[in-house]
């Protein structure tokens, strides 16, 4: 091969380039400016050179090469460098926690898998911890706990008690509650305006002449004090006559054992006419318990779900149930994100549209 050629050939090679330890530190740095990791200032050489693993010389000449291209700007020997206006970050990635009510019944829930897509869009990192509010039993002193052995920047709290929310709401780091027991507590939330809609099918049931209503919600939603849906379907057996007691609200152990021994007791003497349940997956397994008890829905028992549900699609006749759109339930735990990133505070609490769908699960009071 002519040497010409050669060397031509060679020249074409590109060398390969290799960033030297300073540079590596300094796009580092340059990546989480950028990210909004610091909003004002960058912390001092020394705290960085600990958090890096190099030494300060290192550290000094890459926030000098920062200094040059204008990202940061010098304020004098011995104080930290203060982050350029023009190159600081309007937003910034959050790190945000979804605590989770129950592994098992949320966990592939469509509300939480949109929430997800939705905030990983946003360039978020979700974080689902080891534990739930029901393995926890609800009690503040050990969220705190998980609160504190979690890196996170903000909180989501899925159907949380009012203890819990009580306990977030009094805390510094952003949170949101997503259901949950909230009336009367500073914290932002979204949630369907279920209380008008629940009031409506009870007196729907009032109507078709039933007085033995039971409603079937987890212990969070009933205590210390019920939730506002609760409240109004308590309401409405009171305005229109029906007396109150544990029956029509009861309590059970959050477990399957604890819920079905709670439907055969209900059963057991004087059984109700018609049952309210909160969630799919528990109105779902009360329309099993019916089944194995030969009690046909709505000739013995009418039943109404608290929420839609793809898994009640294709029920026939329709189940009866409280409708409502989750997108803008979505958008808005979206936006309250977008809003903690800019260091913006949020804690409008929204509620969204529901109604009422007398589907062919509900019927006259039997005999």
């Amino acid at each position: 091969m002519p040497l010409g050629l050669k060397t031509a050939k060679l020249a074409s090679v590109k060398t390969p380039t290799f960033l030297s330890l300073a540079d590596q530190v300094t796009e580092h740095l340059r990546a989480e400016i950028l990210r909004g990791r610091w909003s004002d200032t960058l912390p001092g050489k020394h705290q960085l050179a600990d958090e890096l693993g190099v030494n300060n010389k290192t550290v000094e000449a890459s926030l000098r090469q920062l200094e040059n291209s204008g990202l940061l700007l010098a304020q004098g020997a011995g104080r930290k460098r203060l982050i350029n206006p023009r190159h600081r970050n309007s937003s910034r990635a959050l790190r945000i926690a979804i605590l989770l009510n129950d592994h098992q019944i949320d966990e592939k829930t469509k509300i939480l898998l949109e929430t997800k897509h939705g905030l990983h869009a946003a360039g978020h990192t979700l974080i689902i911890p080891p534990k739930s509010l029901a393995s926890m039993r609800f009690d503040p002193k050990s969220v705190a706990a998980l609160v504190r052995k979690t890196k996170a920047d903000a909180w989501i709290i899925l159907a949380g008690s009012r203890g819990v929310l009580e306990w977030f709401a009094s805390q510094p780091v952003p949170a949101f509650a997503l259901f949950g027991n909230r009336v009367g507590i500073k914290i932002p939330s979204v949630s369907p305006n279920k209380p008008p809609v629940i009031a409506e099918a009870t007196r729907h049931l009032i109507e078709l002449g039933h007085r033995r209503i039971v409603l079937l919600a987890r212990r969070a939603a009933r205590l210390p004090q019920p939730t506002a849906g609760l409240a109004a379907y308590l309401d409405t057996l009171r305005d229109h006559g029906c007396q109150i007691g544990e029956f029509n609200l009861p309590d059970w152990e959050e477990t399957n054992a604890g819920f079905h021994e709670c439907l055969h007791s209900l059963f057991q003497a004087t059984p109700p006419t018609a049952l309210i349940v909160d969630e799919v997956t528990y109105f779902v397994a009360t329309m099993q318990f019916l089944l194995l008890r030969g009690l046909k829905v709505p000739a013995d028992v009418s039943l109404i779900s608290t929420d839609d549900d793809v898994a009640l699609s294709h029920c026939y006749p329709p189940a009866a149930c409280m409708k409502w759109d989750l997108d803008p339930v979505v958008r808005r735990i979206i936006h309250w994100a977008a809003n903690i990133s800019r260091g913006k505070a949020d804690i409008t609490q929204t509620l969204t549209p529901a109604e009422f769908i007398a589907g062919g699960t509900v019927g006259p009071v039997p005999g």
